[in-house]
């Protein structure tokens, strides 16, 4: 396969992903009436742009314009992991609870016992921030 195609597909995964978790955090939030913590938010603001990041590297066939996902999801990994570990974890739990008007350490969703939706968003950034990865090394070839 033609490395600029294998690229291509690779961002438009990339961009499914970003798609896929962005109307995911609006289901939440504007259907089920779940309203984001202070920690949700800078989760969306980290995620939201890819969408536009990413689906503008696609559409002018330039990964490089792409560069600023690696950064955003590489930053929304952390900031999702620290607030699942708010959730999780009993020593920081009551720091969750001092987050805003919605407490950090609130899980509206716990499915099978330990997938919350920041749970839901790390997995979604880490996936983008390995295919990014996959990307660069794929380019470099």
């Amino acid at each position: 396969m033609h490395n600029s195609k294998v690229n291509e597909n690779i961002l438009l995964g990339i961009w499914t992903i970003t798609f896929v978790a962005t109307a995911g955090s609006l289901f939440y939030s504007e259907v089920m009436g779940y309203i984001p913590c202070e920690l949700c938010w800078y989760q969306r603001i980290l995620m939201y742009p890819l969408v536009i990041i990413y689906g503008v590297a696609i559409w002018k066939k330039n990964m490089n314009l792409a560069l600023p996902g690696l950064i955003l999801s590489g930053i929304g990994m952390f900031v999702s992991t620290y607030h699942y570990f708010v959730q999780k974890l009993p020593a920081l739990e009551e720091t969750g609870g001092a987050c805003g008007l919605v407490p950090c350490n609130l899980e509206y969703v716990n499915y099978f016992g330990f997938i919350t939706i920041p749970f839901q968003a790390g997995i979604a950034f880490i996936i983008i921030f390995v295919l990014h990865l996959v990307l660069l090394k794929q380019n470099r070839r």
